[in-house]
């Protein structure tokens, strides 16, 4: 099976290539791995002692990120290896200040492999969450190098679980240890014959803890939002704005509304404000404006988020509505609001557990919305119960870094 899988791979190095003649993104994917090489013996020396972190993308790097910084910050003579597989987590955070080398992952060829551990030579490996490569893997394990996986969380249906999964289960054998996020994903792994196996929860739990202890202040928030309450609805997409845009046309209360869209495209952006009957400001456009003047914002712009999130009396999260996949409701959570999601959440821990909690509710669409909306605010009791569900969860559930780093200091 393993002769099959390096023919496949092989085969995909080759068809992606021709593909990034025409694909923008697969253009990035296949170029920004052509110099790993060369800026990998570049930046690390024979002698350099270092600790390599895998991630897929974006999700999973803020998902290790909490590690990442601890480790950092405790192992001072090491060098930090951050990997990333697709362009945007790499396009992203290539600059990031977290680590002291950020690439691209080369694909898992067998001469790719032996280059980069030639090159790298890492004291130990963390992949985070999702990330299983075969050669990889096992290569790290013929070298005698520790290698764990971390806020991981495995499902039934899963390859690893399959009658015809053997190929993939033995690549799981080769981990040091497995951190997972839930006793199902412990269970399962155990009946596969997988005992290192340690419940430590999600550390993005960790992370967003970690966004009460600084200073969430924005001047422009203040005015807008003029002690007036606040609705504040993130990473959404169009299956989200046209309820949002219904309820925020709908609504006869006093409340203000700040839409953060995922894609910050002027051209949506101004769509977007067209389908808004009240009246609108751009993020961008905001100087010389007296904000408290608005009853929307349209956030057009990245990385202030989670701040905005800390004037919020409610949140919206968006993704949940059509197929994109759910955006991180942990952020808003944090600050003890009840937050409001679409109907796709099933593949969400978190969501799965606040919903059934009730310190997050799940609507269908634009008159759930609406409903969910009006009882939330002429409620307040409510709205505050269901705030600090979301709170407590948070509080309860964190310490999955600890325990990490605990165990990472036993070998390192």
């Amino acid at each position: 099976m393993l002769f099959i899988y390096n023919i496949l791979v092989s085969l995909a190095g080759l068809l992606l290539k021709v593909i990034a003649l025409f694909h923008k993104k697969t253009g990035l994917f296949v170029n920004g791995r052509k110099m790993v090489f060369t800026a990998l013996k570049q930046q690390i020396a024979p002698g350099d002692r270092v600790i390599w972190f895998h991630t897929a993308s974006l999700g999973e790097f803020e998902q290790g990120l909490p590690v990442i910084e601890k480790v950092k910050a405790g192992f001072p003579e090491h060098k930090i290896l951050v990997t990333f597989f697709s362009p945007s987590g790499y396009e992203v955070k290539k600059n990031s200040k977290t680590a002291d080398i950020i690439t691209y992952l080369p694909l898992d060829t067998k001469s790719k492999v032996k280059k980069f551990l030639d090159i790298v030579q890492p004291e130990l490996a963390v992949f985070v969450k999702y990330e299983f490569w075969p050669n990889y893997l096992h290569a790290l394990k013929k070298r005698g190098i520790n290698t764990i996986l971390i806020s991981a969380i495995f499902r039934k249906n899963q390859l690893f679980f399959k009658p015809y999964g053997g190929f993939m289960r033995r690549s799981l054998r080769t981990f040091t240890r497995f951190f997972v996020q839930d006793e199902q994903s412990k269970t399962l792994l155990n009946n596969a014959g997988i005992e290192q196996v340690t419940v430590s929860g999600d550390t993005r739990l960790d992370r967003v803890s970690e966004i009460l202890l600084r200073d969430n202040s924005l001047d422009f928030m203040e005015a807008f939002r003029d002690n007036r309450p606040c609705f504040v609805a993130g990473s959404t997409w169009p299956e989200d704005e046209e309820l949002l845009t219904h309820l925020i046309n709908q609504n006869n209360t006093d409340t203000k509304f700040v839409l953060a869209p995922h894609h910050i495209k002027p051209s949506h952006n101004e769509e977007l404000k067209r389908s808004i009957r009240k009246k609108v400001a751009l993020y961008s456009e905001r100087e010389g404006k007296n904000l408290s003047e608005y009853d929307v914002l349209i956030a057009d712009t990245i990385g202030i988020l989670t701040r905005i999130y800390s004037y919020a009396d409610m949140a919206y999260v968006g993704g949940g509505m059509g197929s994109t996949g759910l955006h991180n409701i942990l952020e808003p959570a944090v600050f003890g609001i009840p937050v409001i999601i679409g109907k796709h959440y099933s593949r969400f821990k978190e969501a799965n557990e606040l919903v059934a909690l009730g310190g997050t509710l799940s609507v269908s669409g634009k008159e759930q919305l609406y409903d969910a909306f009006l009882k939330l605010t002429k409620n307040e009791p409510f709205r505050k119960e269901t705030g600090q569900i979301n709170a407590g969860y948070i509080k309860k559930n964190k310490g999955a870094v600890i325990q990490i780093l605990e165990f990472i200091r036993t070998l390192l």
